[in-house]
């Protein structure tokens, strides 16, 4: 466990209040969808785990209060929970987005913990659908099972509905995890970034909900500052080579700020998912992966 320690001195706010971690691209799971093209072939970047402690720990200085660890899988990252801990001795919320996939045992007292919160996706009341999107048969029954032991145990939890096929089964969906007790369910489109990307496309912004940039950004597997995860082919420099703090009052922050375009009512609708809502916060959009 990571020792607790005394918050770094204070830094001027940056105005950005969530911050995604992708601490991985790998999983066990191949989305049809996934932005970051997350499989159990990817990796974990070139991030090494003294660079991720020094981008939580500059966070806290700078005033922000969430970080999101995402990937892929983030626990198949094995600092994950090392991560985790680091940021609650700091006093940030962490929230874990996980496919909830594969959960071990030992897992459930950090999903439990004060300053900690669990998201997860959910497709489909139907396995065979549910299945079909993340390319893994028997998804839908574990990740349907970690989502009802969550509940059973009291871990705040959260989940995300994203429509990826036609005539999908969302409203039966959603019905499903309130009967599970899952009280914080959201519902987004897929968005065109990764594998949703149609053939012969090029990276475009006018994908972005709106919130890149405003209160939330995103630190990539391999060191890129982006404006949220949605928008990773649009770097603002790297934390490898520059700290935090420096790259979000830079100009190629501000410049990739300004070139975001404005939020509309149609691109993130109120009960938007965890596609452009991971932390509940003002902020946009994670992958889910996991490990096994």
């Amino acid at each position: 466990m990571t020792a607790v320690l005394e918050p770094p001195a204070a830094s001027p706010a940056v105005g950005i209040k969530s911050l995604e971690l992708e601490i991985t691209g790998k999983c066990q799971l191949q989305c049809s969808h996934c932005l970051s093209e997350s499989s159990p072939q990817a990796t974990h970047g070139t991030m090494t785990p003294a660079d991720w402690r020094t981008v939580i720990t500059d966070a806290a200085a700078l005033g922000i209060k969430t970080i999101q660890l995402i990937g892929g899988e983030p626990t198949v990252h094995p600092h994950w929970q090392q991560f985790t801990e680091l940021g609650l001795s700091l006093g940030l919320h962490v929230e874990i987005y996980s496919n909830l996939f594969h959960v071990a045992s030992s897992w459930w007292d950090v999903f439990t913990r004060d300053g900690v919160t669990l998201a997860t996706s959910y497709y489909s009341d139907d396995p065979a659908e549910h299945d079909k999107i993340t390319g893994r048969t028997g998804s839908y029954v574990r990740t349907r099972c970690h989502i009802r032991e969550a509940v059973n145990l009291g871990a705040t939890i959260r989940a995300g509905i994203v429509e990826v096929l036609p005539g999908q089964r969302v409203a039966e969906a959603r019905a499903e995890l309130e009967s599970m007790g899952v009280k914080h369910i959201n519902t987004d489109r897929a968005r065109a970034v990764g594998r949703a990307m149609l053939p012969g496309s090029k990276p475009d912004l006018s994908q972005m909900c709106g919130r890149c940039t405003r209160g939330r950004a995103a630190i990539l597997p391999n060191g890129d500052l982006s404006g949220c995860v949605l928008s990773r082919d649009f770097p603002a420099g790297n934390v490898r080579r520059t700290r935090l703090a420096v790259l979000l009052r830079g100009k190629e922050w501000d410049d990739l700020a300004a070139s975001i375009p404005p939020l509309r009512a149609d691109a993130c609708p109120p009960n938007d998912s965890g596609d452009c809502d991971p932390a509940n916060t003002e902020a946009c959009a994670p992958a889910f992966g996991d490990d096994e």
